[in-house]
């Protein structure tokens, strides 16, 4: 617990509060700058060669990183006393939080569905290896300085909710770097010190060290970007394993520099709003004073929060939300909940294996365990697999239908051709599944429906999987329990 008095107490090491508060604020300037820079190009490949804003904006671009924060901060200090468990931040999800993106829409969906922490984060989750928590680590920093192994308990409260696997391991990792950045100037060293956090053998802990082992073969942008994207590109370009690597390389190419590391991370391309927030946050934190006034000038010091967080009335300002947690970390509370139990919900189908464009082959029940799936078994070559499915809306309306799976398909629902493409990536996310892999439909009736999946052109040998789902069409949010 941090004291009261003028000196805190931080981990194993004393920091005046001067200097605490002034790391804080550090953090979230940094963190506003970063995110900013990286948001017009967000998702495009790289390389870029940015070297300040394209638009030169006139406020803070609004992003999820920072207002996921503010709304755990806003929730944290509502408790009659402010506690940190999985099962507290679970509830503002389903309160304050209307993103329908990616793993966050997934554990909304998951919750609704009465699926609590950590199974929330692990169950029917395509994206649990996304950046979705990583981004939220400052929080737990800023309120356990110096403190990287109590930062990290922290961070996986909150990474449990929406993550597993590497997914959440990031934003433990994160947590603990940043943590150790309050009393540590050294890059390389609060790196080892977050790795110290996370499990061996992670793909996320391999990447982290090749990005460390390529620099110093050779300490180039060009050389990092090239080993960077061939080893670790993803479908998804929210990808921890992809966006860990491009991080630690922006970090050591700067070499301290704010201007040099934010603008090398957002360059390298993927989820540049994100790296760019996350270098930005870590260099604000280890030397606030380091951010140049141009990069603070267009921004200004207004919070501005994305139009989807709700029921709540946040900080007026970045400097106001800095003094609210220099507040919290004086009294603030970890109280892990244990996890407890669940039932899978699982997909029940009919399907058939036949030869391509044949229609004799008997069908069988097949029952999956969610919507993210994979077949049993090898398709024999020159066949194809015929799934139908069912699914209930509880009223008419427009609907957004998905199937996205990388094998070639064609998708009809109720007898009708809703879409069909050839294969590809994946991106399981209604709002940004790849083009040909969803439809909007409208609905008359209420009731129970069927999807046809036709996977075709299967490579010999394979086990094709896929997401299926359906989403209201305003929201793009899932419907619960539609799948049967």
């Amino acid at each position: 617990m941090l004291a009261p008095q003028s000196v805190i107490n931080s981990g194993k090491h004393n920091m005046d509060e001067k200097t605490y508060r002034k790391k804080v604020l550090g953090c979230w300037l940094g963190k506003a700058v970063g995110g900013t820079l990286g948001a017009p190009i967000e998702g495009w490949d790289g390389p870029h060669h940015l070297e300040f804003y394209d638009p030169v904006p006139t406020t803070m671009v609004p992003n999820d990183d920072l207002d996921l924060q503010v709304v755990w901060a806003m929730t944290i200090a509502a408790q009659p006393k402010p506690v940190v468990n999985s099962q507290i931040l679970a509830e503002a999800w389903l309160k304050n939080v209307g993103f329908p993106w990616d793993e966050y829409a997934v554990a909304i969906r998951n919750l609704k569905n009465g699926i609590r922490p950590p199974f929330s984060g692990s169950y029917d989750n395509w994206f649990v290896d996304g950046m979705g928590c990583a981004i939220r680590s400052e929080i737990w920093a800023c309120l356990a300085p110096g403190d990287p192994e109590r930062a990290a308990k922290f961070a996986y409260e909150d990474a449990c909710v929406d993550h597993d696997g590497d997914g959440m391991w990031a934003e433990v990792f994160l947590a603990a770097m940043e943590s150790a950045a309050f009393v540590e100037n050294d890059v390389r060293k609060i790196i080892e010190i977050g790795k110290e956090q996370i499990p061996a053998g992670l793909k996320l802990r391999t990447g982290i060290e090749d990005a460390i082992r390529w620099f110093d073969e050779k300490p180039e942008f060009d050389y990092l970007f090239d080993k960077i994207m061939k080893k670790y590109k993803s479908d998804n370009f929210t990808d921890v394993k992809v966006n860990f690597p491009i991080m630690v390389a922006g970090l050591l190419l700067g070499n301290g520099d704010f201007s040099k590391s934010i603008c090398d991370a957002v360059n390298f391309g993927e989820d540049t709003d994100c790296t760019g927030a996350t270098v930005g946050s870590i260099l604000g934190i280890m030397n606030p004073d380091g951010i140049p006034e141009k990069w603070l000038a267009p921004i200004g010091r207004n919070m501005v929060l994305s139009p989807g967080i709700v029921g709540i009335t946040p900080p007026p300002t970045i400097d106001a939300f800095s003094d609210m947690i220099c507040e919290m970390s004086r009294h603030i509370i970890l109280d892990p909940q244990p996890a407890k139990s669940f039932e899978p919900r699982p997909v029940h189908a009919r399907a058939i294996v036949r030869a391509a464009r044949s229609q004799e082959a008997p069908s069988k029940e097949v029952t999956f365990p969610g919507t993210f799936a994979e077949w049993p078994e090898a398709i024999p070559d020159k066949h194809e697999l015929v799934i139908d499915f069912k699914f209930k809306i509880d009223k008419p309306g427009r609907y957004v239908v998905m199937f996205n799976t990388k094998s070639q398909v064609i998708v009809e629902v109720d007898g009708r051709l809703a879409f069909r493409r050839a294969a590809g990536d994946m991106a399981p996310s209604f709002h940004r599944a790849p083009w040909n892999q969803e439809a909007f439909l409208e609905f008359s009736s209420a009731g129970e429906h069927t999807l046809r999946a036709t996977i075709q052109r299967v490579a010999p040998g394979a086990r094709p999987n896929w997401v299926v789902g359906v989403a209201y069409g305003d929201s793009l949010q899932w419907v619960p329990d539609a799948m049967l």
